[in-house]
């Protein structure tokens, strides 16, 4: 018979978050679980015992940034369809907005790191997030089945990701939403 991990305790809850408020500055790829202990208020053991191990804290830490960017996906869903471009304009914004960016370099970081290490806790971290952002272009495209309509929709999220990775680069907002705009305008 499965089990079911229970509830998380407040406790657990109260560290996740921490740890992640932390991981937004500090990252991942180095995290190392004394500091992290230190900096939230705790212990490597009492990571370990409630996460099972680092991974499973670092698996923590990506679901708790996926719930982040499903909650925008699950405010942009409208009961009509919008359209692709406005879909994507307000995608862009959301991506864009700097106080998101500690998010996006996770974002970032936590994308690359799933497709260098699929074994490891990133796993399926990229493909998942492709098909959660596709699902919602979809959603906003009267003829989604359609050829043209899939090639659209994947060509806006390419042109989404790559304008937000020039974004992180170079810092420059006007230059990459310009290019976004007219992508979207055409």
């Amino acid at each position: 018979m499965p089990t079911t991990k229970p509830a998380p305790s407040a406790r657990e809850q109260e560290l996740l978050e921490r740890a992640y408020e932390y991981s937004l500055t500090h990252g991942l790829a180095e995290l190392s679980l004394r500091p992290l202990a230190t900096a939230i208020g705790s212990s490597p053991r009492v990571l370990l015992f409630l996460f099972g191990s680092k991974d499973g804290l670092i698996r923590a830490l990506l679901a708790r940034a996926r719930a982040d960017e499903l909650s925008l996906l699950q405010r942009l869903r409208y009961d009509e369809q919008p359209g692709l471009e406005v879909i994507g304009m307000e995608l862009w914004r959301w991506l864009s907005a700097p106080e998101r960016r500690p998010l996006m370099n996770l974002w970032v970081e936590a994308y690359g790191r799933s497709l260098v290490s699929p074994d490891g806790p990133w796993g399926d971290y990229a493909r998942s997030t492709v098909a959660d952002w596709l699902e919602l272009l979809k959603a906003s495209q009267p003829d989604a089945e359609s050829k043209h309509a899939r090639a659209r929709r994947t060509a806006l999220l390419a042109l989404l990701r790559g304008a937000l990775l020039d974004l992180l680069a170079t810092g420059d907002l006007d230059r990459t939403s310009k290019a976004v705009e007219s992508y979207l305008s055409r």
